[in-house]
């Protein structure tokens, strides 16, 4: 699934496509020793002679090699053992965080092998994610939509519903609404909004004509994943709002996901079966495009973010947003930009995306 989730996207009609692992790998190798080579000599100048530089620092190059370890087999962690897998591959993206820790370390310690293994580690991080690092939003585009977990406990759902609908979203999914947020939600949108309908927790706010709105069965017992089709200009695009189960980390259990994992699989059913073309999933995921739990949708769309964003586009929890679980995925549609709102009064994040339904 990294492959998938991580490389960069285009769209079907024309330009190159994803560069091969192994070209980019060894592009990055080349580029790392070029500069080595340049580096003005006064900074290695300590290291020449010192026979030590070879012995140091071995405890460092062990956790440096074990990152890199994690990062490459990620998808063969099991999940048997409290979902470790999926939770490995939800944090994947913050193994970065401990290489300029580690890169300094080795410095400090003044250790070849250190240094060699930290870069490595470097190396393998930037084949995964280093094409999240760069700016891919486009311009145009004839669709916006948005999607936001507004938070059960929200305490203030009217400003909410104003923050949300100054994104000029064309079409807005709301989840984790209550019964008595519901009326509080449709009368701040229905000036921007004509249209919508909720169905159990998740709803749909729309500038143009729904038709053909019903509930997805995702085997809850009760209603958290809605299917519409929205007339626009340019065509009719089916559009899916889901919510999935909520996933727990527990002392004992571990990454705690049954339920979300079997919700996923019968969202990603719906979809397949989908008779429209053109299909857009927003929504509240509970987990990453890297999760191979959720394969049964993942497999089958893009996400915007990987497709036209700026970045990760980590949409949780709010106040220090840690993983993008708030996804909008889309096929047979071209993503041109995407990013994340505001913050409101909600744990999440808004996040929203600009598409082109039209294709020539």
């Amino acid at each position: 699934m990294a492959q998938q989730a991580y490389m960069t996207e285009t769209d079907d009609n024309g330009g190159s496509g994803p560069e091969p692992r192994g070209t980019r790998l060894r592009r990055l190798i080349s580029t790392f020793l070029r500069t080595l080579s340049r580096a003005p000599g006064r900074a290695l100048a300590g290291w020449r002679g010192d026979p030590r530089v070879w012995r140091r620092g071995l405890v460092l190059a062990g956790f440096a090699l074990a990152f890199s370890l994690v990062m490459l087999v990620h998808s063969r962690i099991p999940n048997r053992y409290g979902n470790l897998g999926s939770l490995t591959e939800t944090f994947l993206p913050w193994i970065g965080v401990f290489v300029p820790v580690l890169l300094v370390l080795a410095l400090v310690r003044r250790s070849a092998i250190a240094l060699i293994a930290v870069v490595l580690t470097a190396v393998v991080w930037l084949n995964l994610f280093g094409g999240l690092l760069g700016d891919k939003t486009g311009s145009g585009g004839d669709l916006t939509v948005a999607t936001h977990n507004v938070n059960a406990e929200n305490p203030d759902a009217a400003d909410t519903a104003r923050d949300v609908a100054a994104s000029e979203a064309d079409v807005l999914a709301l989840e984790e609404l209550t019964d008595a947020a519901v009326p509080v939600y449709e009368k701040a949108l229905a000036a921007t909004y004509r249209y919508h309908s909720v169905q159990g927790t998740v709803g749909l706010w729309s500038k143009y004509p729904l038709s053909s709105v019903k509930p997805v069965d995702i085997k809850l017992g009760w209603t958290r994943a809605m299917r519409a089709t929205i007339t626009t200009p340019q065509g009719q695009v089916a559009v899916y709002v889901a919510h999935l189960p909520s996933v727990r980390v527990k002392l004992q259990a571990g990454f705690t996901a049954r339920q979300r994992d079997t919700s996923a699989d019968a969202l990603g059913e719906a979809i397949a079966d989908e008779p429209l073309t053109r299909v857009i999933l927003l929504g509240d995921l509970n987990g990453t495009m890297n999760d191979r739990s959720l394969n049964a949708v993942t497999s089958q769309m893009r996400s915007t973010q990987g497709a036209a964003g700026n970045g990760f586009g980590f949409s949780w929890p709010a106040s220090f947003p840690m993983a993008r679980i708030d996804q909008i995925m889309v096929k047979g549609v071209d993503p041109v930009t995407s990013w994340t709102l505001p913050r409101t009064g909600s744990d999440h994040l808004p996040v929203a995306a600009r598409v082109k339904v039209t294709t020539p």
